[in-house]
C-alpha cells in the first residue's frame, strides 16, 4: 500500500534572526566585560563619594543583569528552535527579553532620579580626581561594548522607515540601549566631575544624573513600545500590508479575514481568508505574493461565495 509522504508539504517553524548566533557570541563578551567594570565602578563610587559615579556603576549592575537576560534569550531560542510545543518557533523570545530589559532600564532610571534628589538635599564630599579616573574607565568599557555589539548601526535604526524597523532584532537593540545608557551616564559623570572640580559646583553631580535618567527613561519607553507590539502580534508593516491587500483583492476576490504578524527578526506570518465568486487554488494567491520580503509562513484559505463578493471599488 502506497503511503503519501507529507515531508514536502510541511512548513518549518524556525524563525530566528539571520545573525542570531553571531549576536549571541558578541553579547556574551559584553556581559563579561560589563560585569567586571560594574564591580570596579560601584566600589569606587562608594569609596570616593561620587553620586554620578555610583549611579554609573549601579546602572552597569542592572544592565549586566539585563544583558545576561538577553544572552539567555539567545541561548534558549537556539536550543528550543523546532520544539513541537512551540507552534511558531522561538523567534519572539528575543522580544520578550527586550521588553523585560526595557522594564529594568526604566526602573534604573527612576532609581537614579530618587537617589539624585536625595543628594540634592544631603550632599556629600566628592574625591574628584579618583572619581574621574574610574568614570573614564567606565566610558572606555562602554565604547568597547558598543563596538562589539555594532552599536553605531543599531543606535540609528529608529530613524529608518517603519517597514525596515519591523524586522529588527529587538533583543540586540535592548542590549545596545543598555550599553548606550551606561555610556551616557559615564559622559555625564565626567562632565559633572570636571565642572565640580573646576568651579566647586557639587550640585551638578545629582543634576546631571537626573538629566541622564530622563533620556534613559525615554529610550526604555520606546523599546517597550517596539517589543510590546511584537508580543501582542500587532501588524508590523503598514506598507507591506497594503501591498498584500492590493495583490490579493483582484476581480471578485475579497479579503474576509487578515492577520499579518512578526514571528521573529526578518520573519513574518500571514493568515488570510478570501471569498470569491470565482475562487482559485490557494497556490495561485500565494504566487501573487512570492516576491514580497519577509513572508516566512503564509496560510491562505479560499471560500466560494457566488454572488456575494462585493463589487470592485469604482
Amino acid at each position: 500500500m502506497h503511503t503519501l509522504s507529507l515531508e514536502p508539504w510541511r512548513q518549518e517553524h524556525r524563525f530566528l534572526g539571520r545573525d542570531h548566533h553571531r549576536n549571541e557570541r558578541r553579547l556574551l563578551f559584553v556581559v563579561a566585560l560589563t560585569g567586571a567594570s560594574m564591580l570596579v565602578e560601584i566600589a569606587a563610587g562608594v569609596w570616593f563619594g561620587s553620586m554620578a559615579l555610583l549611579a554609573d556603576g549601579v546602572h552597569m549592575a542592572t544592565h549586566a543583569g539585563a544583558l545576561g537576560v538577553s544572552a539567555l534569550a539567545y541561548a534558549l531560542a537556539r536550543r528550543l528552535e523546532g520544539h513541537p510545543r512551540l507552534s511558531f518557533g522561538t523567534g519572539k523570545l528575543g522580544d520578550l527579553a527586550a521588553w523585560s530589559s526595557a522594564l529594568l532600564l526604566a526602573a534604573a532610571a527612576l532609581w537614579l532620579v530618587a537617589e539624585a534628589i536625595g543628594r540634592l538635599f544631603a550632599p556629600v564630599a566628592i574625591a574628584y580626581e579618583e572619581a574621574l579616573l574610574v568614570a573614564v574607565f567606565g566610558l572606555c568599557v562602554n565604547l568597547a561594548s558598543l563596538l562589539l555589539l555594532g552599536g553605531a548601526h543599531e543606535g540609528g535604526r529608529d530613524r529608518e522607515p517603519e517597514h525596515d524597523r519591523a524586522h529588527h532584532d529587538h533583543n540586540l537593540r535592548a542590549a545596545v540601549a543598555h550599553v548606550l545608557a551606561d555610556a551616557l551616564t559615564s559622559v555625564l559623570a565626567i562632565a559633572a566631575l570636571l565642572l565640580g572640580r573646576a568651579f566647586g559646583w557639587a550640585v551638578l553631580d545629582p543634576l546631571v544624573a537626573i538629566a541622564g535618567a530622563a533620556l534613559i527613561l525615554t529610550w526604555a519607553i520606546g523599546l517597550m513600545r517596539a517589543s510590546g507590539t511584537v508580543l501582542l502580534d500587532a501588524s508590523p508593516d503598514p506598507e507591506l500590508e497594503r501591498a498584500i491587500r492590493e495583490r490579493l483583492e483582484r476581480g471578485t476576490d475579497r479579503i474576509a479575514d487578515f492577520h499579518l504578524w512578526r514571528l521573529g527578526p526578518g520573519h513574518l506570518g500571514l493568515l488570510v481568508s478570501l471569498v470569491s465568486d470565482r475562487p482559485e487554488a490557494p497556490s495561485v494567491y500565494k504566487d501573487r505574493l512570492g516576491d514580497l520580503p519577509g513572508l516566512a509562513h503564509v496560510t491562505i484559505e479560499v471560500h466560494p461565495c457566488p454572488g456575494h463578493a462585493p463589487s470592485a471599488p469604482g
